[in-house]
């Protein structure tokens, strides 16, 4: 098909987007963020049951938790080079297989070891759909609803957080606890895992339905194969549409990681992408994910009732992150960062506050006395709810627009992949910061983190509300 002449005005072409078509195929796209969630989710009501099975210390059973993180980093650094060779589909492809099998792995395990296996395996898929979501919904979402559509990405992870530990709290319930036997006479906590298989497969059958980034389609030289895709998204523009990604794409060579280097090590944009993913995990977020159900259960909170603070939490959390999907194109990026990281650093304090100042008992844990215990429970959900709506949604989003043509993948890929290593890390030192110097230390150091994530967004931030992507430097 022949190329439709090169409009002469520079700027982006505004359009009227096919809005429903549009909505449809980022949210299957986030289906990926959803399995994300749910990975980071369901170990949280078997940690007690796989030291209890496997008679496993507290280093392996933390390892057996974060390792999975250190796949998704793997995963995530691999994807964006990947994803820019064969495509955003292929690799949701690949992420989908990886997923399922690991679930169906992690609940037959025959030692501690074999099931850190599966669980890495597991994250290296994960670590891939955490990159490909918020890059595809970007490519394909027209400037005036990329903020919302690309919060689908957050709605999806804490859906899946809240699936997961719906699921936990279901199945442990029903059984008696995480190690009585279920359904065939299998313990409960292997059903927790292999209720991942199934929305990991439809996440594969999605990405078979949904078409593939028009972006990478042009940069691949298939320009009528992308007019095909706009054609649904933006009706009759799609041919200049084409014309306007094809003369950012026609500027550049072909994508590679040596494209992120700049003066100092990497592109100022890069090293700011790294910064916000470093602080998304530094304020401790998957700390209350991780271990909450356990952390509530040493403090004094029965099984049953901790898996059901825990469910809360994660209901809490996608409360907020609707408020974030009705406010992010309306108010900006920026702005939701600031009063996110404001709110955090205050009711972080709190609980760090509340840990410090109470009774330790023998194994050196504070025991909370009702007050101390209604406070702690109202901090930690207020926490989850300035998180909901500012660094959980938007950090997504930024990541997903921030970075121009030629560097997207492979610039979201690294700040996934160091968000994943952040992850890990607060999720292995937790524990040992935990029993040996005091929750109140572990929480206090949450909230300093948060101090300095408002001092970051204030510094170096810049606001992309309503800009196209083609306008990114």
């Amino acid at each position: 098909m022949p190329a439709q002449p090169v409009p002469s005005a520079p700027s982006a072409v505004v359009v009227a987007p096919n809005a429903g078509y549009v909505i449809l195929i980022a949210a299957a796209a986030a289906m990926g963020g959803f399995l994300f969630g749910f990975d980071t989710a369901v170990i949280n009501g078997a940690v007690l049951a796989l030291k209890q099975r496997f008679n496993a210390s507290s280093l392996t059973i933390g390892l057996s938790v974060s390792l999975a993180l250190l796949g998704s980093a793997a995963g995530a650094f691999v994807v964006g080079p990947l994803a820019d060779r064969i495509g955003r589909i292929r690799c949701m492809l690949i992420a989908s297989a990886l997923f399922t099998i690991s679930s169906i792995g992690s609940g037959l395990p025959f030692t501690i070891y074999d099931f850190i296996f599966w669980r890495i395996l597991g994250g290296f898929g994960i670590g891939m759909a955490s990159v490909i979501a918020p890059a595809y919904i970007a490519e394909c979402s027209p400037a005036d609803m990329r903020g919302r559509l690309g919060s689908l990405q957050q709605l999806a992870i804490v859906v899946g957080i809240f699936a997961a530990l719906l699921g936990n709290y279901a199945i442990a319930t029903a059984a008696g606890s995480a190690t009585s036997p279920f359904w065939f006479g299998y313990e409960a906590w292997r059903w927790m895992f292999w209720s991942a298989a199934p929305p990991a497969i439809m996440y594969g059958i999605f990405a078979l339905i949904i078409p593939e980034s028009p972006r990478f389609l042009v940069a691949q030289g298939r320009h009528a194969e992308a007019r095909v895709v706009l054609a649904r998204m933006i009706g009759p523009h799609a041919s200049v549409k084409v014309e306007e990604i094809a003369r950012t794409v026609r500027r550049e060579r072909k994508p590679s990681l040596d494209d992120l280097r700049g003066r100092f090590g990497l592109l100022p944009i890069v090293w700011i992408g790294m910064g916000l993913s470093l602080f998304q995990q530094f304020v401790g977020i998957n700390v209350i994910f991780y271990y909450s159900s356990t952390l509530w259960q040493i403090v004094g909170f029965t099984e049953e009732n901790s898996l059901l603070i825990t469910m809360i939490t994660g209901f809490t959390n996608i409360v907020t992150t609707l408020v974030a999907i009705a406010c992010i194109d309306k108010f900006g990026r920026k702005p939701l960062l600031l009063l996110g990281s404001i709110g955090m650093t205050i009711t972080l304090g709190a609980m760090a506050w509340v840990f410090a100042i109470s009774p330790l008992n023998a194994e050196g844990f504070p025991v909370l006395s009702p007050s101390a215990g209604l406070t702690a429970l109202f901090a930690a959900n207020i926490y989850v709810f300035f998180f909901g709506f500012s660094w959980g949604p938007v950090v997504w989003v930024l990541l997903g627009e921030m970075f121009n043509n030629k560097i997207r993948a492979s610039a979201l890929a690294l700040g996934a992949g160091v968000q994943w290593i952040a992850n890990f890390v607060i999720s292995t030192t937790f524990p040992p910061i935990a029993f040996n110097l005091g929750l109140g230390i572990a929480y206090g150091m949450y909230a300093a983190f948060a101090l300095l994530s408002l001092f970051f967004v204030y510094a170096f931030i810049k606001e992309t509300k309503g800009k196209e992507l083609e306008e990114m430097e």
